[in-house]
């Protein structure tokens, strides 16, 4: 089953600094750029339900593409692709699998089907300018799967019933126009549909496939009553909700009663994020959060006591389980941190003593050469909590460093712990990295959410800007040697900080960044349709803000930038369309000012093609190079 609905107080700041041993230590040697940046040995491993076969994506042509082998034997590579990565797969059956794929970064998915030995390749979804998804993988149906398209329509998607041999296809769920998402039941019955009318969001909900959906539940949107997964019996709804509090807690509903029936768990800290279930005993494990890292909270013995030994067994790591054979016997394992990109094993539950190694994903780097990502909070002026990472580079005095300040995109989603290529590069390079999680970015409840409603390019800069000044006045930072990098609206945050602070940042890297606030909401995909008017409440409105807009859109306000700019943009990008870096970058020529400006024609909303990312970050590399003056 799945679900779609997919003025700073200096004395409040607290922070955990490197070791002392670690700061007085052998700097890191400088690591090759392409080590940080190139593709995995092998990743994404998936067994096959009958836990006898497992599949892979590993590198061919520079791209990666699936694997196939047999416990113990030798794989065989099944897809041949050479334009893009593969990046998402799934097995049906112990046969056959489905993949999903883009053309140039367009985000306009088709979805393929193919056997374990690699005949029979189809397009199910050979439709062009439509986009595809996988629904439900129908655990108990070998020959269908359920696929979510826009095709009858760009605005909204229906679900259908796809025969992943022949391609054969019925609706199974028609849009009405304002459903956002879909969910199945243990049996693969549609029996949830999120639908968005304005502001309002309502579950829609249906007893049996013949019926027709009725209303169960509505709310306001800044209030969540999101369906999370089905009891075993398929009669009541575990919810996550944020209904008269803060912060999202997991609930037991009946949609037949259209009543909460009790409270499973809460924090009062953070947002519960999602479920542990099992799909073989039909039973709810446990619920997700994030604080610093992530958490988990535990309904079931058997599986606390699994957790337990994993991590007795890899002390130091945080350890999951990225896939596991239908019996829930076999499963691969996951294990990483910080300084670790990842490591896999294959573990059956009958030999509980032994690990078996299958992937390394990035042998090449040495974690003891890697920096550690240390959590940060403070407060602001206006009471708000603001939670981060700061990464010092290994080996080197946390004092008069160049600092990289780094927003992360969305805006709604939050940065989180773990190895990132690009700080680990920056770091390695001497560079301090400062990340954010500004007030509207998610997982800390519905107040610090909607304390960044229209923020953009105010507040959520003084929440970043606050941080830098806390890095200078502590001694961390050279402040003539600041930049700010972002990608999408981190690309935002990187104008707005070179416009609102001049005399802050020493340059600045916009990587598929917003430049124009009007054009951004009149050039969205049509499938972000229904979320307009949430938009116009977060962002704005560009007739009813146009005052606003004009305040906080970058090309209007390029003649403030001082700082030297590099832009990067995908030509294909379906978000943030070329239009906003080509304005800001004409609107830099008009004063006369040139910008260094990348422009790839196969990329989209960020670059997928491992050549193409080593170029962005070679020249990201002498950018920050020549402009944070690091080899004098």
């Amino acid at each position: 089953m799945k679900a779609t609905i997919a003025m700073f107080v200096a004395s409040a700041m607290t922070i955990m600094l490197a070791s002392p041993s670690l700061a007085e230590g052998k700097r890191a040697p400088e690591l090759p750029l392409e080590d940080f940046f190139r593709l995995p040995t092998k990743t994404a491993y998936r067994l096959s339900p009958d836990g006898t076969h497992y599949a892979f994506l590993q590198p061919w042509e520079d791209r990666l593409n699936i694997h196939v082998a047999k416990i113990g034997e030798e794989a065989k590579r099944i897809t041949s692709s050479t334009e893009r990565d593969i990046r998402a797969y799934a097995w049906v059956n112990d046969d056959s699998l489905v993949y999903l794929q883009d053309k140039g970064g367009d985000e306009n998915y088709h979805v393929y089907a193919l056997k374990k030995d690699g005949s029979g390749i189809l397009d199910l979804t050979p439709f062009e300018g439509v986009r595809a998804g996988i629904l439900d993988d129908l655990e108990d149906d070998e020959d269908h799967i359920l696929v979510e398209m826009n095709r009858r329509n760009p605005q909204i998607f229906d679900v259908y019933k796809v025969n992943i041999h022949n391609g054969n296809m019925e609706m199974v769920a028609e849009n009405p126009g304002t459903v956002g998402g879909w969910m199945t039941d243990h049996d693969g019955v549609i029996r949830i549909a999120y639908a968005m009318d304005g502001l309002k969001r309502t579950i829609l909900y249906r007893e049996k496939a013949s019926e027709d959906f009725s209303p169960i539940f509505s709310t306001d949107f800044t209030d969540s009553v999101i369906p999370v997964g089905f009891t075993a019996d398929n009669s009541k709804l575990y919810v996550l909700s944020n209904l008269d509090r803060n912060t999202k807690a997991l609930y037991l509903f009946d949609p037949a009663k259209r009543s909460f029936v009790e409270m499973l768990y809460e924090r009062d800290d953070v947002d519960l994020s999602g479920i542990m279930w099992s799909r073989e005993r039909k039973k709810l494990l446990g619920v997700t959060y994030y604080t610093d890292k992530n958490q988990r909270h535990f309904f079931d013995d058997q599986t606390r006591n699994l957790f337990s030994r994993l991590e007795a067994r890899f002390p130091g790591y945080s350890v999951g389980i990225s896939s596991m054979s239908k019996d829930e016997r076999k499963m691969i394992v996951a294990i990483a941190s910080d300084r670790m990109p990842g490591r896999l094993y294959y573990h059956d539950l009958d030999r509980p003593e032994e690990f078996d190694l299958v992937a390394d994903l990035y042998p090449w780097i040495d974690e003891n050469q890697m920096a550690h990502m240390k959590p940060i909070s403070y407060v602001t002026d206006d009471g708000l909590t603001i939670h981060g990472y700061l990464t010092l580079p290994v080996g080197v005095p946390a004092k008069d460093l160049p600092v990289v300040v780094n927003p992360h995109g969305g805006p709604e989603v939050r940065d989180t712990w773990g190895y990132s290529p690009e700080v680990q590069f920056l770091a390695n390079r001497g560079m301090a990295v400062l990340q954010v999680n500004y007030r509207i970015s998610t997982g800390y409840g519905k107040d610090f959410w909607m304390a960044g409603f229209k923020q953009w390019g105010k507040k959520h800069q003084d929440d970043i800007t606050d941080g830098v000044r806390w890095l200078i006045d502590q001694g961390i930072a050279d402040p003539k040697r600041i930049a700010i990098y972002g990608a999408s609206y981190g690309g935002y945050a990187t104008l707005m900080g070179l416009i609102r602070d001049p005399e802050l940042y020493a340059c600045g890297i916009d990587y598929v960044g917003v430049a124009n606030l009007f054009t951004l909401l009149e050039s969205i995909p049509p499938y972000w349709e229904l979320a307009r008017q949430k938009m116009y409440e977060t962002i704005g409105h560009p007739e009813k803000d146009e005052e606003l807009f004009r305040e906080i859109s970058p090309v209007f306000h390029a003649d403030k930038i001082v700082a030297p700019l590099f832009i990067a943009q995908g030509a294909n990008d379906p978000r943030v369309k070329k239009a906003e870096s080509d304005q800001m970058v004409e609107a830099m020529k008009a004063r006369g000012v040139q910008v260094q400006y990348m422009v790839k024609d196969d990329e989209g909303h960020g670059f997928q093609n491992q050549e193409n990312r080593f170029d962005f970050y070679r020249a990201m590399e002498g950018f920050l190079t020549e402009h944070l003056k690091l080899k004098e």
